[in-house]
């Protein structure tokens, strides 16, 4: 009892606490990076396959402790409306996996046997209490830890197995909707009774959670799969945006755009947040650029389990001029939330201790500059780049530059081994003190001051064996 009444009052006065703070917002001088409790703010992490809430077995405050303890400031995790089975992309220990019986979602239990994946059938018009007490106190947690949360209110199905386990589907609810094909669950005209239940599911989170400041909401996750129009997308930011509008409150809203890259043409006017999947190399950010509105890479995989690739796309695509990166890390899974799940080659993805390491490095670096005063600067690049390698830059003209060089991780003909280059920059003249960076170890290689003429300055790196950052500023 004492230890329940200790959690509800934790819970109350953080709520107490946000109601003064404004929630994440566009940044005003730059609009491509974030305001976050007053502060400029770059969301960096490398977080769980986003079951934290939705499966009971998992200890979201360890996890969260973990991501802050790593210097990591994002997570993002699923609503309940969509779960998976056992084996789905070959992930050993999947935390959308529930055990049979412990998934917990929006809706309460009936009195109806018969869920397929363990309990009772949901009754979408009654609220389970006990779900939004976990996820409040999710958000409460993460909030006291510094992590923002991206809650995803949707997902497709992208296979018949993942459609059987879900609350909306017919069989596993007693209100007699959602006797449809998977392909027709997120529609306007195809969706069997579903939408004044998703409609309904976005008013209630959104009027929930509205005292957060901590928190963003994405549409759906990859609805470019399972017949997921954009209409549909649209209408659900529409909720999404009149709900709070009429409790006085604004949280910015993500759209997740594509896999790889994609031009964004007629966005949406409440959507903030173009998120993409798998944005190696990061050509989208510069396609997208010109919408003034942050541009996300917000899940990554199937390259491997190997840190190179993914450590590569992280720095590649914030150089770029990004302003979120998630790496989707499966070291974190039930009875492992402190990240240290060693799982086997077969997995779609990496993640792990080290590598979290690595982000921390980044996320310091970027810090480590006024970003709001920076933009992408590829003509600061004037050569040098070695055959097979990619070389990205963020300036603030006159002032600082950001640069990072690494070999291109999908040239399959890029040279490995100890690499060293001459890169040739166009600089405004003036001294400068160059630092360069070890994006692994976070230690500097090489320090060394300079004088620019106004023209093409050489600069010669160390010796590196995969990547190599640069930090320059005027002295």
């Amino acid at each position: 009892m004492r230890s329940t009444f200790s959690t509800w009052l934790g819970l109350a006065l953080t709520v107490l606490n946000l109601r003064a703070a404004a929630p994440l917002a566009l940044h005003p001088d730059n609009p491509h990076y974030f305001l976050w409790r007053g502060q400029p703010t770059i969301l960096i992490t490398s977080g769980e396959h986003y079951g934290a809430v939705l499966n009971l077995d998992f200890d979201f405050r360890k996890y969260l402790d973990t991501l802050a303890q790593d210097g990591l400031n994002n997570t993002r995790t699923f609503t309940g409306a969509y779960c998976e089975a056992p084996g789905a992309f070959s992930i050993a220990r999947n935390t959308l996996a529930p055990e049979p019986g412990r998934l917990i979602a929006p809706w309460a239990r009936s009195d109806q046997p018969g869920y397929r994946n363990g309990g009772n059938k949901f009754d979408l018009t009654r609220w389970d209490a006990a779900y939004f007490q976990r996820l409040k106190a999710f958000l409460a947690h993460a909030s006291q830890r510094g992590v923002v949360v991206e809650l995803n209110l949707f997902c497709p199905f992208y296979e018949d197995s993942m459609w059987l386990l879900s609350p909306m589907n017919a069989i596993n609810n007693v209100n007699s909707v959602g006797h449809v094909a998977r392909t027709n669950v997120y529609t306007l005209d195809r969706h069997g009774g579903l939408l004044a239940v998703q409609e309904a599911l976005a008013r209630k989170l959104v009027t929930e959670l509205k005292d957060f400041d901590n928190l963003y909401y994405e549409i759906c996750n990859e609805p470019y799969f399972g017949g997921v129009t954009l209409a549909w997308q649209h209408r659900i930011a529409d909720v999404i945006a009149e709900t709070e509008k009429a409790l006085g409150v604004r949280h910015l809203i993500s759209q997740n755009v594509a896999n790889d890259k994609a031009k964004v043409e007629n966005p949406h006017p409440a959507v903030s947040i173009f998120n993409f999947h798998y944005a190696y190399p990061p050509d989208t950010v510069a396609m997208n650029y010109g919408l003034n509105k942050i541009i996300g890479d917000n899940e990554t995989g199937f390259r491997g389990t190997n840190d190179l690739p993914y450590r590569v796309e992280a720095w590649s695509f914030l150089l770029a001029g990004g302003g979120l990166f998630n790496h989707l890390d499966y070291s974190f899974v039930a009875g492992h939330e402190d990240g240290t799940f060693v799982y086997p080659a077969s997995q779609p993805g990496g993640g792990n201790p080290v590598f979290r390491r690595q982000m921390k490095i980044l996320g310091d670096f970027l810090r480590g500059f006024d970003f709001i005063r920076m933009k992408p600067a590829a003509d600061v690049i004037a050569g040098g780049v070695p055959a097979g390698h990619r070389a990205y830059a963020l300036a603030e003209p006159g002032k600082a530059c950001a640069l990072y060089l690494a070999r291109d991780t999908k040239d399959k003909n890029a040279p490995t081994g100890p690499q060293a280059a001459t890169l040739q920059l166009h600089l405004p003249a003036g001294a400068y003190t160059a630092e360069w960076v070890n994006p692994r170890t976070g230690q500097v290689d090489k320090r060394e001051s300079i004088r620019a003429a106004g023209d093409i300055t050489p600069l010669a790196s160390p010796a590196f064996e995969e990547d190599v950052a640069l930090r320059l500023r005027r002295s």
